[in-house]
């Protein structure tokens, strides 16, 4: 059988027409921003430009009137989002790019430093009606199993495009003529992002009648409250949020860490922001392939792991500069104690990919296509204000409260843990799903076979042979949609797995003999699954099987498809037998079997329709796709 298209490389997305022109679209945007904003403050701070107040105030205004359209417009951007169009709108706001970048031009030709200040103000307000457009244009030309690989680039792009930016805007201010540099690029660059706009399929808009509302305010509060409807994806919203409470921290203090704590001249900075950058995009790229090309929230759980054992490695292994001469990155180098310091910013960026990339990817596949704008202007809101939020935060730990960045560091590291814990308890999923990941990549190497022959929508049931303990882990490891398991109690309620079963709403059953009650529910529940829409699964032998072999396949399939008439996909479990948690040589986990670890294949078969679900004939459908027939 062959592999679907899914299996393919992520980078396969920057060769199509319905992902490229979109990608170097948020690519230059990304990238002119960072050139425009960062060769303004170095200008400053290196007296090319002048503006008759500190350098820390302006630092303070600038950032300000950046954000500030985040807050005033972004209810609006998500209502047009959904109202119009997308292409159509992302080639409106690439031209307003342009003719701010004219503007510019002359600003930082002529030196106007207060023209460019206001040009902040409109820059954030270009990038506040993108951003609603930008996350759900993506649902609408990915298919669900590109989803997770499309924001991946989408968020190495946008970190990359930030780094080279940061870079290029640092290096046209040390020359001579870096006004006129800076000025011929971020024309040139804006330019280029219309034209890629030009060739981004269309978007069709979700609710063409909806009825514009433009006052900011309550608009503003309206959007959030709309993004609670769902508490799920408002918490992702959160997490998302919280990264860029994190990012905003540690990037606002780096370059202080490094002249004080570090005793790092600028080239230094410049090194420790690549590792964090170059950290995320690296973290955000692997998610696709640590994933299995879903949404796999255990990621999630795993970035909150790393962000806060290498923030507190920070705080560990730094110590007081005591030099008076700033030293350059050859000489940062040459000493090794300073690799430690660039693997934790390089793994905190790294752990901030994992984390972010299954959260975007969560709040749009989770999303009502009809509002998905509305709700990812949510996201740029909160966002907006976490950022405010970080900084407040600094100035009362560092100014007000008088510790030091490292202390600052493990403040974070230790708040991170505690939103970490209060999201993954709130929404016991997260941690499921990471228990599932973790069982699922250690003991067992699993590939999947025609997994897309499971409806994308819709009730469905799934029957498998039961080989081991852990079936029901490889196969919701495996899906995309969320799997009702039956399993016998037993098994249900086994401690620590007993925990994932839960959170799963796994159903759990026991003979008519032994329980009827229990069996009574169970067939109650799955009733109430098929009947909401959602995937239920079911092993027809009712037991492990003791030999390796498939036994007879019980006829309590047939009761559940003639009391809900929905497709069945038959699937199978190969290379499970002899595994550890298998009965092959032990009796019920009593000894030890011969291997601990296992290659294992899950495949589907082609959905049988309800009018010839049979046990027997789904018997030998499993036993097929097993390949015990011909």
């Amino acid at each position: 059988m062959s592999q679907p298209d899914e299996s393919r490389s992520q980078f396969s997305l920057l060769k199509t027409k319905r992902f490229a022109p979109f990608f170097w679209t948020q690519f230059f945007g990304a990238f002119n921003d960072n050139v425009f904003k960062n060769a303004l403050m170095a200008m400053l701070t290196f007296g090319i430009l002048q503006s008759g107040l500190e350098l820390a105030k302006m630092n303070n205004l600038g950032a300000m009137l950046f954000i500030l359209p985040f807050f005033l417009f972004s209810a609006l951007a998500g209502q047009l989002a959904d109202k119009y169009e997308k292409s159509r709108l992302i080639r409106y706001i690439k031209l307003l790019e342009i003719v701010i970048m004219v503007l510019g031009a002359l600003c930082f030709l002529y030196l106007q430093t207060w023209g460019l200040m206001l040009l902040l103000f409109l820059m954030g307000t270009q990038s506040t009606f993108f951003g609603p457009v930008k996350y759900s244009i993506i649902p609408q030309h990915l298919k669900p199993g590109e989803l997770v690989g499309g924001n991946a680039l989408v968020e190495t792009g946008t970190f990359i495009a930030i780094l080279i930016g940061t870079i290029a805007a640092n290096v046209f201010s040390d020359l001579k003529a870096g006004p006129q540099m800076v000025a011929g690029i971020v024309v040139i660059v804006a330019i280029l992002g219309f034209l890629s706009s030009l060739k981004i399929p269309q978007g069709p808009a979700p609710s063409p009648d909806l009825k514009i509302r433009f006052n900011p305010f309550t608009e503003t509060w309206h959007t959030i409250q709309f993004s609670r409807a769902n508490n799920a994806v408002f918490l992702a919203i959160m997490g998302i949020s919280w990264f860029w409470f994190l990012g905003a921290a540690y990037l606002t203090q780096i370059y202080e860490y490094s002249r004080v704590n570090l005793g790092g001249a600028p080239s230094v900075v410049m090194t420790l922001l690549s590792a964090f950058s170059i950290g995320i995009a690296a973290g955000s790229l692997l998610c696709e392939r640590l994933s299995g090309h879903k949404v796999e929230l255990g990621l999630v759980p795993l970035g909150s792991i790393g962000l806060t054992l290498f923030g507190l490695d920070l705080y560990f292994h730094t110590s007081p500069h005591h030099g008076t001469e700033l030293i350059e990155v050859g000489q940062f180098l040459a000493q090794p104690a300073n690799y430690r310091v660039l693997v934790d910013f390089l793994m905190i960026g790294l752990s901030g990919g994992l984390y972010i990339v299954p959260l975007y990817a969560m709040v749009q596949e989770r999303s009502d296509e009809a509002h998905r704008s509305r709700i990812i202007a949510a996201v740029n809101i909160m966002n907006a204000l976490f950022m405010v939020v970080s900084a407040g935060t600094g100035i009362l730990l560092l100014g007000v409260m008088d510790l030091d960045i490292p202390e600052f560091f493990v403040v974070l590291a230790i708040m991170n843990a505690v939103v970490a814990w209060f999201i993954y308890t709130v929404i016991p999923e997260f941690a499921m799903r990471f228990l599932i990941w973790i069982i699922t990549h250690t003991m067992y190497r699993v590939t999947h076979t025609d997994l897309d022959k499971i409806p994308q929508q819709g009730p469905c049931v799934l029957v498998c042979n039961h080989v081991s303990y852990m079936d029901a882990l490889i196969i919701a490891g495996a899906c995309r949609r969320p799997v009702r398991f039956v399993m016998f109690k037993p098994i249900y309620d086994l401690p620590v797995l007993n925990f994932i079963f839960r959170t799963g709403k796994t159903i759990p059953i026991h003979s008519k003999s032994a329980d009827p009650y229990t069996y009574e529910t169970a067939f109650k529940r799955i009733s109430e699954e098929l009947r909401d829409g959602e995937v239920v699964c079911i092993f027809p032998e009712g037991k492990l099987t003791q030999d390796g072999d498939i036994d007879e396949f019980k006829s309590g399939i047939e009761k559940i498809i003639a009391q809900d008439p929905v497709p069945v996909v038959p699937m199978a479990l190969k290379g499970l037998w002899g595994s550890f948690f298998s009965h092959k040589d032990s009796k019920a986990l009593t000894g030890l079997p011969r291997r601990f670890w296992s290659r294992v294949e899950l495949v589907a078969g082609a959905a049988i329709p309800a009018s010839e679900v049979s046990a027997a004939l789904l018997q030998d459908k499993v036993a097929l796709l097993r390949g015990d027939r011909k």
